[in-house]
């Protein structure tokens, strides 16, 4: 089996010399998904990013490995690396190379593609959501070829289209059906962490919808002075709309088809991690004497991992403050973003928004509501004995506490695809996002010293993987 500290040894020093100083080179690409790039093939950033994770690939072989590049015609790239094992099972490790946009509000001295690395952070957009996963899974098989320690045959697939929903990912999975096999293990790492102090598995992921709703009262503005009181104002007729969907003093969301039961294992599983993290809050920059919107711990990891929740994300028809003029505006445009229960069927979720928002408007306003994207969510298997007992083997080894399980806030639209195509395989889903890493957000960090101890983790669990057999 692995050895502890000559594991720890070896990959504290491979991140350091050899997976630190690329993800550095990474962050300093803005290649960001085709959804917020739709010219990504012009603009060569994603080609960058692909061009360097290919060269170093190429500088850290793992022994008999086969790479794979897929460039379907009109689709974003795909790597994917064969790395022969010792048993006849397969072991599909996943994470993605595209980004986020840049979002407002860096601090002074950062900035999204501008990395710094301060006291174990590694700051920059990507490094952490989740530009480290194909280096971390390079490293952890390697970690094993040094004590040689057996492991399963391992199918490294890394997409650039996952902060688009991965629209692209289908299509390779069939492309790439004969090589990756039937996974009986899966390892996501691109999900979060409640601390620094030990390993976390994702449970569930929420599902999710976005959209634009457009409302419309005139051809064009007319003066506030002349207009208000006869023409209605299109932003009080698209709070109305709103309030249909979400309650405005709650946050809640009470439609049927937004919500799903809680099964009585996600809110023991929420009982426990709730004890460790006590107020779930605190991960957050809330505005001094703002509260969260639930006093006890539980229910806010319930509202953020199987409650539905409606985020407005942007916005058209609303100038600037010191633009805007006494002028009766024409029209209001919010883009929306809805969270769903990890078993919400997002399809139904999708039409009762459009009854919700396009049915009987306010005085007869023109309504328009545009879908771009939406997902299922996931809810994970029933851990397999030998996979419960790894996770709190790893932790114990490498964190000196035992592993945690919580369902995630966001979307991995892939594990659903698996889930869907693989029913009998396990799942590990982990990451690095914990505590103020902000993912998508601003001043994003890749908590390097946990990153290490996650990468030890994952070879634990490939090596208890093969020793089971």
């Amino acid at each position: 089996m692995l050895h502890a500290q000559q594991t720890a040894d070896f990959v504290a020093q491979f991140w350091d010399q050899d997976i630190v100083p690329p993800i550095i080179d990474y962050i300093r690409i803005p290649n960001k998904s085709p959804y917020f790039q739709p010219d990504w093939e012009e603009a060569g950033h994603m080609e960058a990013a692909l061009q360097l994770a290919l060269k170093w690939i190429e500088a850290h072989p793992l022994p008999g490995a086969k790479l794979h590049l897929g460039r379907l015609p009109g689709r974003t790239p795909l790597i994917l690396i064969d790395v022969p094992g010792d048993l006849d099972q397969t072991v599909l490790l996943y994470g993605h190379l595209d980004k986020q946009p840049e979002m407002s509000g860096w601090r002074e001295d950062l900035g999204p593609w501008k990395p710094v690395y301060e006291d174990g952070k590694l700051y920059g957009r990507g490094g952490a959501d989740d530009g480290y996963a194909l280096f971390a899974s390079v490293c952890a098989l390697k970690a094993l070829h040094q004590q040689g320690v057996k492991h399963a045959r391992c199918v490294i697939v890394i997409e650039f289209s996952e902060e688009s929903g991965s629209p692209d990912l289908p299509p390779y999975m069939d492309h790439f059906k004969d090589i990756i096999g039937a996974p009986d293990l899966v390892v996501c790492l691109d999900s979060g962490a409640g601390n620094y102090d030990q390993l976390w598995s994702t449970t569930s992921l929420r599902g999710m919808l976005g959209g634009t709703v457009r409302v419309d009262v005139l051809d064009e503005g007319v003066h506030s002075g002349s207009a208000s009181g006869v023409v209605p104002s299109s932003f009080r007729i698209i709070r109305q709309l709103l309030s249909r969907i979400e309650d405005p003093e709650t946050g809640s969301m009470p439609l049927p088809e937004f919500n799903a039961p809680i099964p009585q294992q996600r809110r023991d599983q929420a009982e426990k991690a709730a004890q460790e993290l006590g107020a779930i809050e605190a991960a957050f920059p809330f505005v001094d004497g703002v509260k969260p919107m639930a006093s006890d711990a539980v229910e806010n990891i319930l509202n953020r991992t199987w409650r539905p929740t409606l985020s407005v994300i942007g916005q058209e028809g609303l100038p600037p403050s010191l633009s805007g003029g006494n002028v009766l505006r024409p029209f209001t445009e919010l883009k929306l973003s809805l969270r769903l229960p990890p078993t919400t069927d997002s399809k139904e979720a999708q039409n009762a928004l459009k009854r919700a928002l396009t049915e009987n408007p306010p005085y007869g306003a023109k309504v328009a509501l545009d879908f771009e994207k939406g997902a299922d969510g996931w809810n994970a298997p029933e851990l397999a004995p030998w996979l419960d007992d790894a996770l709190n083997e790893a932790s114990t080894m490498f964190y000196g506490k035992q592993a945690l399980h919580m369902g995630e806030g966001g979307s991995i639209p892939f594990m659903g695809m698996l889930g869907d195509q693989f029913p009998q395989a396990q799942f590990v889903i982990t990451g690095v996002l914990g505590p103020n890493s902000n993912a998508h957000g601003p001043n994003e960090f890749l908590h390097v010293p946990y990153a290490k101890k996650l990468t030890c983790c994952v070879a634990q669990i490939l090596a208890r993987h093969a020793a089971r057999i």
